[in-house]
């Protein structure tokens, strides 16, 4: 009976021991300076939540204001045995076993100034292209009647939300072909591109720089829609007359010979092969 009962004042002091040791030796139990960041973020977290005080925290807990309020300020670490009675005062767990590792910060590409496009259009800026933007008279040849010339309306213009000119046609005959897309002006070739890219199909125009008149006469590469579903590649003599010079009454359509504009548009037109401001080459016989 006498050893049981030493057996047991024996055991019951040496958790009395480990105890007292939190108190007399804290530094034996502290939590590293990360373990008490984080138990002090979601001890104040339960205060706010729960809209408790911390005086009224630390009557329940059985510790002293002071020992709480130097916790939470991280000008002194939390001891197991506070952590503890934290705990059992708020009934919720507040102990990890390690810190939570924080994932890496990955930069974000460097975003573009605003008012100056992307690298794959040229990396224009707005004020050294506004010269582009307006609305203009398009010629081309017919591809249903080689007598003819095709008249539509083409408007330029700088598009905010994707920082780049943009164009898109209107007044044309078979509005379902009608086309809209990006312009790309790269300082390399002086040219101005007008590119279509629709689920990977490309149409585009390449025109040269305006002259004193400020045409803009190129060649337009696109599809010619024939028989049914079928679709064959064409290019073409272009040209982008800004409607100012164009005048008030600019028509707009398929353009025969007894119009009165059809003399007017043939002529400038021509213009595009005869000075010239593009190339057709012949195949030639041996």
């Amino acid at each position: 009976m006498l050893r049981t009962a030493l057996c047991g004042s024996v055991r019951i002091c040496a958790e009395e021991g480990a105890l007292v040791g939190l108190s007399t030796h804290p530094a034996e139990h502290e939590l590293s300076e990360e373990q008490s960041h984080a138990v002090a973020g979601l001890v104040r977290e339960e205060l706010a939540r729960r809209r408790i005080s911390r005086q009224f925290l630390a009557d329940q807990a059985k510790i002293s204001l002071s020992t709480l309020e130097k916790a939470l300020s991280g000008r002194r670490p939390f001891t197991l045995a506070t952590l503890i009675r934290l705990e059992e005062a708020l009934g919720v767990r507040l102990r990890h076993p390690e810190p939570r590792p924080v994932a890496p910060v990955v930069a974000a590409p460097a975003a573009l100034p605003v008012g100056v496009a992307a690298a794959d259009l040229g990396s224009y800026a707005r004020p050294a292209v506004s010269w582009i933007e307006g609305v203009y008279l398009t010629l081309r040849p017919s591809f249903g009647d080689r007598r003819a010339i095709y008249a539509y309306r083409t408007e330029i213009h700088w598009d905010d939300a994707g920082s780049r000119l943009a164009f898109r046609e209107s007044e044309r005959v078979d509005a379902a072909f009608t086309q809209h897309g990006v312009v790309s002006v790269p300082n390399q070739s002086g040219h101005i591109y007008l590119v279509t890219n629709t689920h990977g199909q490309y149409r585009m125009a390449i025109l040269g720089r305006p002259t004193i008149t400020g045409e803009m006469h190129g060649i337009l590469t696109t599809l010619q829609a024939g028989p049914g579903s079928q679709l064959t590649p064409v290019a073409s003599p272009i040209v982008l007359v800004p409607m100012a010079a164009a005048g008030s009454a600019a028509e707009f359509g398929r353009i025969g010979p007894d119009q009165p504009c059809h003399p007017r548009y043939r002529d400038i037109l021509r213009r595009t092969v005869e000075e010239p401001f593009a190339r057709f080459l012949p195949v030639t016989a041996e």
